[in-house]
């Protein structure tokens, strides 16, 4: 059979109308962009089930509730973080840790979910944050008395007296003018170990006597750790022995 010819009167589709292409256009990159936006929402968003996988990277398999001594050192180069550093004190705080050197998972979240935190990047994020709280005067103080039951060794009452000086050191170090003063003293002193009462008015100390230890009141309610230390101190810059 002859091939059919074509109709002469059959044109060709006409371009579509510029305005409709346009707008097709727009609707589409509103529709990825409005699906973009959802998607970043969503990752942004805080999920306790990623927090605990992560947390769970940290954990061996014979103590998968725990996060110990290696994953805690892990854990810090992750965010950039020495383990010295207060920051690490004072996030341990906001999880309300018991045990220096170790979170458990409960722990874990707690923390982490009071931050909104469920990635490095998310806690990196939140470093600044958690140093401020060292400035107010009331959290600063909630946070020195937290670190005694914090660091103490748990089979002790009282904190041996190294780790008193490394926590002084960590939570005093820079804003005590005293604070080289007193670690002298206490290295050249009977004392062994610091009981929380102590720990408490060192704070006390701190923040209330004059660097010339002229407001001191010998007869105050003080401990007698704090008495000999202001008489130490005042021997020394009398020019008494340091021997």
């Amino acid at each position: 059979m002859p091939r059919a010819k074509r109709r002469a009167d059959v044109l060709p589709m006409p371009p579509a109308d510029e305005g409709h292409r346009q707008a097709s256009k727009r609707q589409r990159q509103s529709y990825t962009s409005s699906s973009s936006r959802r998607n970043s929402k969503a990752d942004d968003a805080f999920s306790s089930k990623r927090c605990i996988m992560w947390f769970k990277r940290y954990t061996t398999m014979d103590d998968p509730d725990t996060l110990g001594p290696d994953g805690m050192e892990r854990f810090c180069q992750e965010i950039g973080v020495e383990p010295e550093n207060v920051v690490m004190l004072v996030l341990a705080y906001k999880m309300g840790a018991r045990q220096m050197g170790f979170f458990t998972q409960s722990e874990w979240l707690k923390g982490l979910t009071d931050l909104q935190c469920d990635t490095i990047a998310k806690v990196q994020s939140k470093l600044d944050y958690l140093r401020t709280l060292l400035n107010d005067s009331n959290t600063f103080k909630s946070i020195y008395r937290y670190a005694y039951d914090f660091a103490r060794d748990k089979d002790q009452r009282s904190m041996d007296i190294d780790t008193a000086k490394a926590m002084l050191q960590l939570l005093l170090g820079k804003h005590w003018i005293l604070y080289a003063h007193f670690a002298q003293f206490v290295d050249q002193s009977k004392y062994k170990v610091i009981n929380k009462d102590q720990w408490s008015n060192i704070l006390e100390f701190s923040r209330t006597i004059n660097t010339d230890l002229s407001n001191y009141d010998v007869d105050g309610a003080w401990p007698v750790m704090l008495d000999e230390f202001v008489e130490w101190l005042r021997h020394q810059r009398n020019g008494g022995s340091t021997s």
